[in-house]
């Protein structure tokens, strides 16, 4: 959007206030000491230098994601307006970032109730992510769309994911059977432009086929062509969620942790780790932003959370994340962050302006303890409700920190996915670890195909099978 002056950008920048995480706030040893953070200055300087160092290389080829996009982006935009022009639906087959990035980003930017809008007010087909492999899902798919009228977006990297090939396999088979040789105009597949199992049976069957480059793993993707092609389906705006992308990669290029708020974060959260902090609680005040926690989860707990570091030392390394929201999770969760343990940093996610404005009603005048509420706004409210939620949580000297979005649009969603997919790549620095792997997760991969018969996992399924025995005694 090159009508958007740099004072709107500017208005637009997300902030990031970090002042509930320090002691002189919490109280003596509940927060980070101010000689801490100065003691992690060099630690910051050599994280960010390595970072710089590998920019664009390697799994890092995510952070050349905003800038080197321009004929994909046109392609992709041309595909969507013709999805849009002949499907009622569209549904991605995908598991892990291959989901939770495109849902995220259709949560925030599109209205709450997209898919129950009717179609004149919706600006793309009805939507679905199916990030699950339980038939009963299936079927309940299949039960609500028309599949002569639906395109099926299947991603997958490697082509290997049973998950999502198990999918695929049901739906190419429903297609062609209600299609016949224009099934292929119903599938897109999202693969390696040069490797695995997806992009051959694609070339063979004539599908539409996007790459993901290289060097961006699956909890990275979301601003390449795996999530830029069902956000442009559904209406939104791309090259402004890669703009903001732009804006926040700009912000971190700056070596000084107190001006790049990505990497003052990581700073803080490594120093939160090394007090006991850890569990990373998600806390969005806005149902727009509902699903970024998900979203985080995976980049968080499948980056961090590692056996050995990189010289091959056990150091089973990592934060838990949790998901919450605000203020749904204030009557079932805040309790815990509160009087619990302290064993949590909490990340508030706060809007500015939110989308719309609703006036609570005036009445009840006779209860005074309901009436009150008539006259202010849901929007007074529910910033009211987070700002005592913050305060609980600060009186009883608990860590958190806020991140504020002026509005949630396109420029402002970009800026957060990229904020936090810099913050891990510090903090695998910071902890010495390989961020970008995920050794744990393959392990059960490969059970997986030797408990199907996949060939070449024999040797596997006989250490499955070399297992103890459960014993009925200990089954009630």
């Amino acid at each position: 959007m090159n009508w958007k002056a740099e004072s709107w950008q500017k208005a637009m920048r997300m902030r990031v206030d970090f002042n509930y995480m320090m002691e002189e706030f919490t109280g003596a040893g509940r927060g980070i000491a101010k000689s801490a953070l100065e003691a992690k200055r060099g630690a910051a300087l050599a994280a960010h230098k390595a970072v710089e160092l590998k920019r664009g290389k390697g799994w890092l080829e995510w952070m050349s994601s905003p800038y080197d996009q321009g004929e994909v982006v046109k392609e992709i935009n041309a595909m969507a307006a013709d999805i849009r022009e002949k499907n009622d639906y569209f549904v991605v087959l995908g598991i892990g970032g291959s989901a939770l990035g495109p849902s995220a980003v259709q949560k925030a930017l599109n209205h709450i109730h997209y898919n129950d809008l009717p179609g004149d007010k919706r600006p793309g087909p009805i939507f679905y992510v199916e990030d699950n492999i339980d038939p009963e899902r299936m079927q309940a798919l299949l039960d609500v769309i028309d599949i002569k009228k639906t395109v099926f977006n299947v991603i997958s990297k490697s082509g290997n994911t049973s998950e999502t090939m198990s999918q695929f396999l049901i739906v190419k088979k429903l297609l062609e059977d209600a299609l016949g040789a224009d099934a292929k105009d119903h599938i897109i597949c999202t693969t390696s432009s040069h490797s695995g199992s997806l992009l051959p049976i694609a070339k063979k069957e004539g599908y539409r086929l996007l790459f993901v480059p290289d060097g961006v793993g699956g909890r990275f993707s979301e601003l390449c062509p795996v999530g830029l092609l069902p956000a442009a389906v559904c209406g939104i705006d791309i090259e402004e969620l890669l703009a903001g992308a732009a804006y926040m990669d700009q912000l971190c290029r700056v070596e000084d942790m107190d001006e790049n708020p990505a990497l003052m974060s990581a700073v803080m959260m490594k120093i939160a780790i090394e007090m006991g902090r850890n569990i990373s609680v998600m806390m969005p005040y806005a149902d727009s932003l509902s699903l970024m926690s998900d979203w985080y989860a995976q980049l968080w707990a499948e980056s961090l959370g590692k056996l050995v570091d990189n010289e091959g030392r056990e150091v089973r390394t990592g934060q838990t994340p949790v998901k919450s929201l605000g203020v749904t999770d204030q009557h079932s969760q805040v309790q815990l962050y509160t009087e619990g343990p302290f064993d949590k940093v909490l990340t508030f996610l706060k809007v500015g302006e939110y989308r719309t404005t609703y006036t609570i009603s005036e009445g009840c005048e006779d209860v005074p303890s309901v009436s009150f509420l008539g006259g202010h706004t849901m929007n007074e409210l529910i910033q009211a409700e987070r700002d005592a939620t913050e305060y609980a949580l600060l009186k009883l000297g608990k860590m958190s920190m806020t991140i504020t979005l002026p509005e949630v649009n396109a420029f402002t969603v970009g800026q957060l996915l990229y904020y936090f997919q810099m913050e891990t790549a510090y903090m695998g620095e910071f902890l010495n670890i390989d961020a970008f792997n995920q050794p744990g997760v393959e392990e059960g991969k490969n059970a997986t195909y030797a408990l199907l018969g996949r060939p070449g996992y024999e040797e596997k399924k006989a250490e499955l099978d070399a297992r103890p025995p459960k014993k009925d005694e200990y089954i009630i």
